[in-house]
């Protein structure tokens, strides 16, 4: 989207790059997704989380932005009960003992072109790590009943084995059936409170 369109629908430019008005936003759910995508022997496996919420705080200064996520691991899904079922023991998320996922940024930055740095703290499992996802702000409109909506999309690739989420099996033929590094993908609408 450029400049001129994002602003010409109510976004702000700071510094050259559109933004939304600044104040309280809520992650709408049903327009929203969080996905992880991890490499499963040859083939790439795509799961998400189905129940969430979150809130963004836009300040006037981008900067000055916060966000904070938080994802219920029981709502993991895949597409396969049968590999949903282990995602929810104790070899994965335990979800009887961790019931969420969540995510608190801690600070809100430039990057390339287009893109926001969203430095943050993941915890799953009750193990807290730094990421950084690159973050990118698609425009901004008001829908038909009169709702105020941004939208966004941002990534962001880990090591899962960082939070404890080391189960794997060994191959006859060498390496693992599962590859350590998941890469994490939201693409969400924000509604203005």
């Amino acid at each position: 989207m450029s400049e001129t369109s994002a602003a010409s629908e109510g976004a702000r430019v700071v510094d050259g790059r559109p933004v939304p008005p600044a104040g309280t936003w809520v992650i709408d759910p049903a327009h929203s997704s969080f996905e992880f995508v991890a490499r499963h022997l040859m083939a790439k496996v795509r799961g998400r989380f189905a129940t969430f919420s979150g809130t963004a705080e836009i300040a006037e200064v981008p900067e000055q932005s916060s966000v904070h996520v938080e994802l219920e691991t029981a709502s993991v899904d895949t597409r396969e009960p049968t590999r949903d079922g282990h995602l929810k023991s104790p070899d994965f998320f335990d979800v009887e003992h961790y019931p969420k996922i969540t995510f608190q940024s801690t600070a809100v930055r430039p990057g390339d072109e287009g893109v926001w740095k969203v430095d943050g703290d993941l915890t799953i499992r009750d193990v807290t790590r730094p990421v950084t996802f690159d973050l990118e702000f698609l425009g901004l409109g008001t829908d038909p009943w009169g709702n105020v909506r941004s939208g966004f999309s941002a990534a962001t690739t880990v090591n899962r084995e960082d939070w404890g989420l080391t189960w794997n099996a060994a191959l006859e033929t060498g390496g693992f059936l599962l590859a350590k590094e998941v890469r994490l993908e939201v693409e969400t609408e924000l509604l203005r409170k």
